[in-house]
């Protein structure tokens, strides 16, 4: 309980002094400016029934020793920045009184500059430092103090000065364990992250080899059915070779995009080497096999819409083609369907209408609606549009999509 106590202080009294430093520069100088009053007006000088026996010290004016204990306070503000150059003011002061037979209170001043030194300075330098500081420390008790007890007084006046370098080299080297121990979570935590990344990038290079392996076969299969069964009705001069032909050509286009999917699934990246996604210019052919599959299909095009972006071209072609075959689907080949795509300004208005089920057509078993213009209305949010998708007054189905020309930033 005592150490929860008090390491929360020492975490409190950290942050404090990140916060406010100067409030701790001000609270340090503060017991070296109360002992410096004692010698400034006067009073009991150190030694009297204490370490030093009653050895009867000098004096100096008041002025001088205000001097002197102005420059410890003054030094001691700069012992974060310049440690060992404050340790090295602060006992040139004291040697100075001392060589001339005086005593101040300056004690206080040197465990915290021997403190400073040991907690923000040079190993190699405190080490010196504190070696030069014990023989200043014997040669003035022995020789220039000449006090009743010199052995007494100098293991005091060591002891304290070790117990003051002690601490700072704790406190040194918890700061650094600490340090360290916030280094290695931040390590560990990139580690987890970079593992996270490759066991999702792992996952989807699995789950792009099952699709590869399941879908990209069975399309192989199929396209190679298609060339064959092309090639035999040509032979036979039959009509099914046009359309066996355009299924082939339709399934070699869903191999590549089931590449090129896969491809990001893998590597998080296209390749270029791929062929580009298609755009507004490919809807002629995208309406060219939607024809050969029964379906007759009016299409026109208003304004300028080859210059529109790359990524809004694949939405209006993307749009097309679901809303295409969602009328296969659900119409039937025997129905017509009429495709406006109309560029103004920054819009674009997508039209899909189609005539409904003729011939008693009806959807295949198993079809889910509404996939389909889930989808519409996904790829149109990008580009903060709008859908309206339903049936008209003739009778058939109406896909309606109006598109900026700028995709949606997302927050």
């Amino acid at each position: 309980m005592s150490d929860t106590w008090l390491l929360r202080a020492q975490q409190r009294l950290a942050a404090a002094g990140r916060r406010r430093p100067w409030v701790l520069d001000l609270l340090v100088t503060v017991p070296v400016i109360l002992s410096g009053l004692r010698d400034i007006f006067g009073g009991e000088k150190p030694g009297h029934g204490g370490p030093f026996g009653d050895q009867e010290f000098g004096t100096l004016p008041p002025a001088v020793t205000a001097a002197l204990v102005a420059v410890m306070v003054v030094a001691l503000w700069w012992r974060r920045r310049a440690p060992a150059v404050v340790l090295a003011v602060v006992l040139a002061v004291v040697l100075g009184s001392w060589l001339a037979g005086a005593w101040i209170q300056s004690g206080m001043a040197m465990l915290l500059a021997l403190y400073a030194l040991a907690r923000h300075g040079n190993l190699r330098t405190l080490a010196w430092a504190c070696a030069g500081t014990a023989v200043m420390v014997v040669a003035g008790l022995f020789f220039l103090l000449s006090v009743e007890h010199p052995w007494t007084s100098a293991f005091f006046m060591i002891g304290t000065g070790t117990a003051a370098v002690a601490l700072a080299l704790t406190v040194r080297t918890r700061a650094a364990y600490l340090a360290a121990l916030e280094d290695r979570a931040r390590r560990l935590e990139v580690e987890r992250d970079q593992r996270e990344r490759l066991t999702a990038a792992a996952e989807r290079s699995r789950v792009a080899r099952e699709m590869h392996d399941i879908v990209g076969h069975n399309l192989s299969v199929m396209i190679g059915l298609a060339d064959g069964g092309a090639v035999l009705a040509a032979s036979r001069g039959e009509s099914t070779a046009e359309p066996l032909r355009l299924i082939g050509e339709t399934g070699r286009q869903a191999l590549g995009e089931l590449r090129r999917v896969l491809g990001v699934l893998r590597d998080g990246t296209t390749d270029a080497r791929l062929s580009p996604q298609p755009g507004v210019a490919d809807l002629d052919d995208l309406v060219r096999r939607v024809r050969a599959a029964g379906l007759t299909v009016e299409y026109r095009t208003d304004g300028d819409v080859r210059t529109l972006g790359g990524g809004l071209q694949l939405t209006v072609y993307r749009i097309v083609q679901e809303a295409l075959t969602n009328t296969l689907k659900h119409a039937g080949a025997g129905s017509r369907a009429t495709v406006t795509v109309h560029a103004e300004d920054d819009t674009v208005r997508v039209t899909v209408r189609d005539t409904g089920p003729s011939g008693g057509f009806t959807a295949p078993d198993g079809d889910e609606p509404g996939h389909g213009l889930a989808g519409i209305r996904e790829r149109a949010g990008l580009y903060g549009g709008e859908v309206i998708a339903g049936p008209d007054a003739a009778g058939g189905w109406q896909v309606e999509a109006l598109l900026n020309d700028r995709p949606v930033t997302v927050a």
